[in-house]
């Protein structure tokens, strides 16, 4: 029964996932990253006790192990410098999407694992008050990141066109 629920929850909401690894690593590494999420929710599973909406729950463990992976991958990326560093570029999967759509996740890439969480959250509804939550930083402080946030990738934008 748990089995199920769990597998039931993780197809509802497997775009969420899709596109936090995505945003997080390079192509080759998206499906470790994704394992890695999911195996942290079944540990978590039992622990859900509902205060939450489902997609919040899942949005902050996948945010936090998306982010610890990619603090290793930098980790990782140091150790190997010696290697040419273009072997290291972000790549993501080519999206059947608008150019503008397209731009914007090339430019999510590039921000901070911080704003890039942020935005990812902003992009989904999320409220500013359910952000905070998930990041773990004050309403306030979310507020001013998006708008900065909003702010860089318009500039990007207006750099493009």
């Amino acid at each position: 029964m748990k089995h199920k629920k769990f597998v039931s929850i993780i197809k509802k909401h497997q775009n969420l996932i899709y596109k936090i690894c995505n945003s997080y690593c390079n192509s080759q590494n998206q499906k470790d990253l994704e394992q890695e999420i999911i195996i942290q929710l079944w540990n978590s599973f039992d622990k859900y006790d509902g205060r939450v909406k489902i997609s919040t729950w899942i949005y902050k463990i996948a945010l936090n192990t998306a982010i610890s992976y990619y603090r290793k991958s930098l980790v990782e990326k140091k150790r190997l410098s010696s290697i040419d560093e273009s072997l290291f570029s972000f790549s993501g999967y080519d999206f059947e999407m608008d150019q503008n759509v397209k731009l914007l996740y090339q430019f999510i890439e590039k921000l901070n694992y911080l704003d890039k969480a942020i935005i990812l959250l902003y992009l989904d509804n999320y409220k500013y008050q359910e952000i905070s939550e998930i990041i773990g930083i004050s309403k306030t402080n979310v507020a001013t990141k998006i708008n900065r946030i909003k702010s860089k990738l318009k500039n990007q934008f207006e750099n493009v066109k």
